[in-house]
């Protein structure tokens, strides 16, 4: 088999004319020689720049102490998913008794007022009672109804369902153990409390994110922004994964000089972690002359990157430019049409058999 293609080598650098080289039937078996058609380029890939994942602001939430109060238990950790409504922390609050039973006495206070306006307006219709009367029954009731509808409020605030309110009225236990429960469905990002921590209002317990889709922000040098407009392609390395951006910023930013890029990842997130930084190449118009080969198509010949073109008679050893590259496919632009095909396997016995012909 050697000898063949050592033959080979020897007729085939005998028949190396200009810029094309002529091989039989028989030579191109030899060579192992296949071809596969250019396709025109729309687009093209800008060289990779560090972007960072982010989880989009509508699906994070921080997780808050709504009163004062001490952690008696942290229920899941960092990386557990929780479902919405799963009690994530309990927390012992003297605050809550006091909503409770501010609520509850003025529920009762409500109550007795209803009973009393009730009875003013019987009295009132018979002409026992003046107007008068009849109006400050109302004043009460309507103030003791908006404050009954405060308390209940700042109750559900604090974390109680409404079966929970109905249940504290009816039996009027009160509770000073306050279950705080997850906001949405997702992952738990970050634990921020402890336990036994005291709390005040506002400490933060948990920070709890959706993990689909996510964010990919890039940085892009300001005079490289080119045509990149909500739409592109964006491409990511980790995981070979594609992304659409959906902003470009107005802002070029002090540090780098650069302009935020902000894509969305809607396919295969779970190769992606939030914080994690990754390497992406951004799309643009391709313009005139550019074409997608395959990668192996492209050989390195006199610090020139070239393919071999097929053509009647032989092939044709063209130079191209590289404009972007992905993991199969190059977009190069050259002097190529839109019906020529590039040798993609042989192309070691090509190259071979040039240099021998041309020393």
């Amino acid at each position: 088999m050697k000898l063949i293609i050592m033959t080979s080598l020897l007729l085939a650098s005998s028949v190396l004319h200009a810029q094309t080289l002529t091989l039989d039937a028989e030579q191109r078996a030899a060579f192992g020689i296949e071809t596969a058609p250019v396709q025109l380029a729309t687009e093209t890939l800008s060289k990779p720049y560090p972007a960072k994942v982010q989880v989009p602001n509508a699906q994070l939430r921080v997780l808050s102490a709504p009163l004062e109060g001490v952690v008696e238990a942290l229920l899941v950790a960092e990386g557990e998913s929780v479902e919405q409504g799963q009690t994530l922390a309990r927390v012992r609050s003297q605050g809550l008794l006091e909503l409770q039973a501010t609520y509850l006495e003025t529920s009762t206070r409500r109550a007795l007022a209803g009973e009393t306006l009730a009875r003013d307006k019987k009295l009132y219709a018979e002409g026992i009672v003046a107007k008068r009367r009849l109006l400050e029954s109302q004043s009460a009731y309507h103030e003791l109804s908006t404050a009954e509808e405060r308390d209940r409020q700042s109750l559900l605030l604090a974390g109680l369902s409404e079966s929970m309110l109905n249940t504290l009225v009816r039996e009027k236990n009160l509770s000073a153990v306050l279950e705080v429960k997850a906001p949405l469905s997702g992952v738990v990002l970050e634990q921020i409390a402890t336990a036994g921590q005291r709390l005040a209002v506002s400490d933060p317990l948990y920070r709890i994110g959706q993990l689909s889709p996510l964010w990919i922000e890039v940085h892009v040098p300001l005079n490289a922004l080119g045509t990149i407009a909500p739409g592109s392609r964006v491409r990511i390395a980790e995981g070979d994964l594609d992304a659409e951006v959906i902003t470009v910023g107005r802002m070029v930013h002090g540090t780098d000089q650069g302009v935020l890029v902000r894509a969305e990842v809607r396919e295969g997130v779970e190769h992606l972690r939030p914080g994690q930084f990754v390497e992406a190449q951004i799309s643009q118009a391709a313009g005139n002359g550019a074409f997608v080969v395959p990668a192996q198509a492209v050989v390195r010949m006199d610090s020139q990157d070239r393919v071999f073109v097929q053509r009647a008679n032989g092939f044709e050893l063209l130079a191209v430019e590289i404009l972007s590259r992905e993991r199969t496919v190059v977009v190069v632009r050259a002097n190529l049409e839109s019906s020529d095909s590039v040798v993609t396997s042989g192309t070691a016995a090509l190259k071979a058999v040039w240099a021998g012909g041309a020393e």
